[in-house]
């Protein structure tokens, strides 16, 4: 009999601004695994769409760029950075931006770019392993992965650090704005009827409030080493 071999998957979900993107990318170096921001598929979908001046409202054209579109993240050098290139050119500022999340939240709700995109998802999946961060990577996309966490945080504390964040890039942003942007993405993320933001079943939710990005990895890690087999 031929064994099937299941690549394992650590899925890391949470809202914006929780950390699970560069813990994501900390531990996918750390484990030496692959890793995939499929929150950046859906950004990186909002700058083709802008790109190709599609509407947002035109769901087959969207669903189509989405299934065309060729991204990839590239590790630069140490640490936890990570370029994201988009048809071969480097985007990553444009993903930063909070127009690009904002038109992300709204194509993530749409159930046909969802339906695009997660074959392109599944794709990331290779041996030794895969990181993956996002909204519903455990509860939708890696129902089988081996650990799920849904880290979370205040949106008060989610919202200075992004503020802290892109005036760190050079940005020109306020703090007040950024709040209200993260709740209403709160809402409706939680509230789209295609892949809802809400920890899995089988989760491991972590507050990430009082914790560093450090305190959270080594939390992760340690889960992850229980679970691993052997």
């Amino acid at each position: 009999m031929t064994s099937v071999i299941v690549v394992p998957v650590l899925a890391i979900d949470g809202p914006s601004g929780s950390g699970k993107g560069t813990v994501g990318q900390l531990l996918a170096q750390r484990l030496g695994w692959h890793f995939l921001d499929s929150g950046a598929l859906y950004r990186a979908l909002a700058v083709a769409a802008d790109a190709a001046s599609v509407d947002l409202g035109d769901k087959p054209r969207l669903a189509q760029l989405a299934v065309d579109m060729d991204i990839r993240f590239v590790p630069r050098g140490g640490g936890d950075v990570v370029d994201v290139l988009l048809n071969g050119q480097e985007i990553g500022d444009r993903l930063r931006t909070e127009e690009s999340g904002r038109r992300a939240s709204i194509l993530a709700a749409v159930p046909e770019v969802r339906r695009a995109l997660l074959q392109k998802q599944h794709s990331f999946r290779q041996m030794p392993g895969l990181v993956a961060d996002g909204r519903d990577m455990g509860s939708t996309v890696f129902p089988d992965a081996i650990l799920k966490v849904f880290l979370t945080a205040s949106a008060e504390v989610r919202a200075e650090r992004r503020y802290k964040q892109l005036k760190d890039k050079g940005f020109d942003v306020n703090l007040r704005r950024l709040l209200d942007e993260i709740r209403e993405r709160d809402a409706r993320d939680a509230g789209r009827e295609a892949s809802p933001l809400k920890p899995a079943s089988d989760a491991c939710i972590l507050d990430t409030s009082q914790l560093d990005i450090s305190g959270v990895v080594e939390r992760i890690y340690g889960l992850l080493q229980q679970r691993r087999p052997g």
